[in-house]
C-alpha cells in the first residue's frame, strides 16, 4: 500500500473519532462523560493537525484545550456540587429542531466539498514551524500575549470567586 492510503485511512479514522466523540458531547446526560468526550475530541482533532505537519498547533490544541478548558469545565462542575450529576445535561426539546438542522448541514458541507476543486498549494510546509511562530509570539506580539494571558487569569479567578460565593450561602441571593 501506498504512504497515500495510509494517511487517508489515518485522515478517515481521525474525523470518525471526531465527529462520533463530539455527537457523544452533545447527547450524553452526564456532564462529566460530555467534557471526557470532549478531550477525545481535542484530541483528534491534534491528530489531523499533526497530518497536516502543524506540530505546534497540534501541541497547543492539546495543552490549551484538551487540558485546561477541559478541567476548568470539570472543576466548574464539581465546586458547584449538583445533587443529581447524572442528569446534569437534560435534553430538551430544541434538540429535535437541532438534530435535522444539523444533519442537513452536514450533508450541504458533504457535498459542496464532493463538488470542490483542491489546488494543491505552491510551496511545502516549513520542516521547523515552531522556530518561525517563537519569535513573532515573544517579540512582535508580546503584549497581546501577555494581555491575554492575564485576561484568562482574571476569568478563572473571577469564576472560582463567583463559584465559592455560590457555594458557601448556598444560592445567588
Amino acid at each position: 500500500m501506498s504512504t497515500n492510503i495510509y494517511e487517508l485511512l489515518a485522515f478517515v479514522l481521525l474525523s470518525g473519532l471526531i465527529l462520533g466523540s463530539a455527537l457523544l458531547v452533545v447527547t450524553l446526560k452526564n456532564l462529566v462523560h460530555s467534557v471526557l468526550w470532549l478531550i477525545v475530541t481535542f484530541v483528534g482533532v491534534a491528530g489531523i493537525f499533526l497530518m497536516l505537519n502543524a506540530d505546534f498547533v497540534a501541541a497547543v490544541q492539546v495543552l490549551v484545550y484538551a487540558g485546561a478548558v477541559c478541567i476548568m469545565i470539570v472543576f466548574g462542575v464539581m465546586l458547584v456540587q449538583r445533587t443529581d450529576m447524572a442528569n446534569s445535561n437534560p435534553v430538551n426539546w430544541r434538540f429535535k429542531i437541532a438534530a435535522p438542522m444539523a444533519g442537513g448541514m452536514f450533508m450541504v458541507v458533504a457535498l459542496l466539498t464532493a463538488k470542490a476543486r483542491w489546488a494543491a498549494p505552491g510551496q511545502a510546509v516549513p520542516a521547523q514551524t515552531v522556530q518561525n511562530l517563537a519569535p513573532i509570539l515573544l517579540h512582535d506580539f508580546v503584549i497581546p500575549f501577555e494581555v491575554a494571558a492575564v485576561l484568562l487569569t482574571v476569568a478563572l479567578t473571577g469564576a472560582l470567586v463567583l463559584v465559592k460565593e455560590v457555594k458557601s450561602h448556598g444560592d445567588r441571593s
